[in-house]
């Protein structure tokens, strides 16, 4: 199913609130990650940014994107609840690969956590496949509670 065209386009510091209640709203948040210093340190590098899909002015999707010089990342690919199964999630990803197409970079990577099968099938039907990798991480400086 298909809806109103999608416009997208680049976002800057004033959209802050409304794309950290999109991110809430379509349960990306979590305790350990602070959307809005996340949307700051996004927009401060020029490797990186956050699209925004926008109906009639209004935000319902996001992408945010950057890449390290060998490669690209997507995260927080969000489409309001009441806007979904309507192609835009699809878009936001054609979006953000055209981004780092444009950058120059040859492979994009996400992540995205095992309990979220609806969302891994969605990224299988775009091309995604998984990778036979270990994602390890440490903390450089503890989250807040």
């Amino acid at each position: 199913m298909t809806g109103p065209t999608l416009a997208i386009r680049v976002c800057g510091p004033s959209d802050r609130d409304a794309v950290v209640a999109l991110w809430t709203a379509c349960g990306l948040v979590v305790p350990w990650n602070d959307p809005a210093a996340d949307i700051a340190l996004a927009l401060s590098r020029p490797n990186s940014t956050i699209l925004l899909g926008t109906l009639d002015g209004g935000i319902v999707a996001s992408a945010m994107v950057g890449h390290d010089g060998h490669r690209g990342w997507i995260y927080y690919v969000a489409v309001d609840p009441v806007h979904q199964k309507r192609g835009y999630g699809h878009r936001m990803v054609e979006a953000a690969e055209r981004w780092l197409a444009e950058a120059g970079m040859p492979k994009v990577q996400l992540l995205v956590r095992e309990t979220n099968q609806r969302v891994l099938a969605f990224y299988e039907r775009l091309g995604y496949a998984t990778s036979p990798v270990t994602m390890m991480q440490k903390w450089l400086t503890k989250p807040s509670p």
